[in-house]
């Protein structure tokens, strides 16, 4: 899992009321050892900030599965649902919910 961390993902002067350090802190709490969290850099979807980005298992990805981008992850259900679907296995294992469909977006065109 790659979070933003950079100029608009995890700025309180765009989401003054996200505790931006503590959904990093959340997310690792409750992903890791299992799954790696990331920080990056800007990820270019800065109109869709915070984005996450879910990156398939490598066996997953040999069959096809793609990373999954998520937009305007900014309180804790999308978080937690995100968390639960991770854990259960991700892209290509298991189907996106559909509460965490609303938040899917299209990675920027390079």
């Amino acid at each position: 899992m790659t979070v933003c961390r950079d100029c608009c993902c995890g700025s309180l002067r765009k989401h003054p009321s996200v505790d931006h350090d503590g959904q990093l802190r959340a997310l690792r709490d409750a992903l890791e050892p299992e799954h790696r969290v990331r920080t990056s850099l800007c990820l270019d979807a800065c109109t869709q900030s915070n984005v996450i980005v879910v990156q398939p298992d490598p066996l997953a990805r040999r069959d096809g599965a793609r990373p999954v981008w998520f937009g305007l992850v900014l309180d804790d259900q999308v978080l937690g649902d995100l968390v639960t679907w991770v854990r259960a296995g991700g892209p290509g294992v298991t189907p996106i919910p559909a509460v965490l469909e609303l938040s899917v977006i299209s990675p920027p065109e390079k």
